[in-house]
């Protein structure tokens, strides 16, 4: 028996209405891939070293993970999620459905996310077992899954830009510009390391300078952003917004009222 994605959310919505799709990469391989140690034991970091020296079609092998932290290019941590949906003011009895594969660490990282936010589903406890057979040893029908309930879901939020985030923020796009809450990870080091040295604390002016950063990170109407001046080479192509996050102006019908220029 083959489960339909719109029957599971519908199965979602009948239990708590409104959902919340976070596509939390903080999985085994993008750790690794990325770099990206902060939090982890010795043990799980050299874990991690191992697997992308390993990995033959995975061209750099060494990184400085405190450098890509800081530079905003690493998945944030299930913790750091919960800090910043609850500076957002999403309210603990928030349903939130996890888009990822297996994350690392298990519930041992997991735990401080569910303490803020309860009510976290996956797709093992919004279908069956025997609904999610056909799925088995299937990496892109899982991953198609996932698809279609982050299209479907009230609010989007990736905690990493990989290609499945950027077309899903771009497929929203089309929708209707459906809310996709889009994290400045570089900003939001800056602002955990100051509460990590207690300069700034958990509660209403933390909300206020993190709800402030994404004001204009919500998936509204703007054109796609071109090349960035000034840049030679290859690095000046990266600049450059992909299509399939943002198919305005080419596929979505606007007015200068309603788009925000790039």
């Amino acid at each position: 028996m083959t489960v339909k994605p719109q029957k599971l959310v519908e199965r979602l919505r009948s239990k708590g209405g409104k959902y919340i799709a976070l596509h939390l990469r903080y999985e085994k391989d993008m750790l690794a891939f990325t770099g990206c140690t902060y939090g982890l034991t010795d043990i799980e970091a050299k874990e991690l070293r191992i697997l992308r020296e390993n990995t033959s079609h995975w061209k750099v092998k060494k990184i400085n993970s405190t450098e890509q932290r800081i530079g905003g290019l690493c998945p944030l941590t299930p913790k750091e999620v919960g800090i910043f949906l609850q500076a957002l003011g999403y309210p603990p009895s928030t349903t939130i459905y996890i888009a990822a594969g297996e994350i690392y660490g298990g519930d041992a990282y997991l735990s401080e996310f569910k303490s803020r936010f309860p009510n976290l589903v996956f797709k093992e406890t919004v279908a069956t077992s025997k609904e999610l057979e056909a799925f088995a040893d299937h990496a892109s029908q899982t991953a198609a899954l996932d698809y279609i309930m982050c299209i479907e879901s009230d609010v989007f939020v990736p905690s990493y830009p990989g290609n499945m985030a950027r077309v899903v923020e771009g497929h929203r796009r089309f929708l209707g510009h459906r809310k996709t809450v889009s994290p400045d990870r570089k900003g939001l080091v800056e602002v955990f390391e100051k509460m990590e040295t207690g300069e700034v604390e958990e509660g209403v002016s933390l909300s206020s300078v993190i709800t402030g950063m994404h004001k204009n990170r919500q998936g509204g109407p703007r054109k796609r952003r071109g090349l960035m001046p000034g840049i030679k080479g290859r690095a000046r192509f990266r600049t450059e917004e992909s299509f399939y996050e943002n198919p305005l102006p080419e596929c979505i019908c606007g007015t200068k009222k309603h788009v925000h220029p790039a």
